[in-house]
């Protein structure tokens, strides 16, 4: 049945935002000592240590923000990591993906060693980026990059691979040139693949930074975080992860707006439907 129900967009978000409180509830009922019983675990205190407590989560939060205003030089650094690596990587998978699907020799050349590169487990190259580039910004995003790339590369190659022959053959019989078929044609069809990873790659670039401060930094949210875990103070740690996960949607609401002015042209399911 609910398959068939659209969702509206003036209570949209009303049901969002009933659906994140009906999750906290939840949360705090589980973790409150008392409330409810726990066949989980033996006291009412340890669902607490394990998972937090979600009132003490927010008033971390409100105390990094606003009454003791610790987090911005934090914040800011694991954000710049962020934006860079989110921006670097994307440019270089975008660019290396135009090239290697407009260049088929290139492309047979080179594709075993693509799909080298991609399978390796970028997080271990974070202690050789450390060696590399020194424990700043510039180790957090270089591992940022390697997780960016690849997503935002194979994108752009199968959506470039992927342009109707019909509409290539259209373009070439009006004498459209190979810088107006890469504008008009290729460009338009790996659009919408290009934003599709760049969405992911938002969640990958914050991985990148976090790791990054993780194995060696003095700033930093995750170096925050770390620095929780290591007091086993998981009310810190919780609130580190819903200030990530705050930002990382920010940042992908803005990638969802460029989206939509960049895409005026592809008609929405629903108008689709109409037709």
């Amino acid at each position: 049945m609910w398959s068939f129900i659209k969702p509206r967009p003036g209570n949209l978000r009303l049901w969002q935002l009933a659906l994140l409180l009906a999750l906290f509830a939840f949360w705090y009922l589980m973790t409150a000592p008392g409330l409810l019983p726990n066949f989980m675990f033996d006291n009412d205190r340890q669902a607490a240590f394990f998972f937090g407590e979600p009132l003490k989560v927010l008033a971390r939060v409100w105390a990094w923000f606003v009454s003791d205003a610790d987090i911005y030089r934090h914040l800011a650094v694991t954000l710049l990591e962020t934006l860079l690596a989110f921006a670097f990587g994307a440019t270089l998978g975008l660019a290396g993906g135009l090239w290697l699907a407009l260049a088929p020799m290139a492309s047979a050349i080179l594709e075993p060693y693509v799909k080298a590169l991609n399978s390796m487990p970028r997080i271990i190259l974070a202690p050789i980026f450390a060696v590399w580039f020194g424990l700043g910004i510039g180790s957090k995003v270089a591992l940022g990059v390697t997780l960016v790339f690849f997503i935002v590369f194979f994108n752009v190659y199968q959506g470039v691979k992927e342009v109707s022959p019909v509409v290539l053959a259209n373009a070439r019989m009006l004498g459209a040139s190979p810088r107006q078929l890469l504008r008009h044609v290729y460009l338009p069809s790996a659009t919408s693949w290009v934003f599709s990873s760049l969405h992911t790659s938002v969640g990958l670039a914050f991985v990148g930074a976090v790791v990054g401060e993780y194995l060696g930094s003095s700033q930093g949210v995750g170096y925050l975080i770390l620095q929780a875990e290591g007091s086993f103070d998981i009310n810190t740690v919780m609130a580190g992860i819903v200030v990530l996960t705050a930002f990382a949607l920010v940042i992908d609401g803005a990638v969802g707006r460029v989206e939509k002015k960049l895409m005026k042209w592809q008609p929405r399911a629903g108008e689709t439907e109409k037709l």
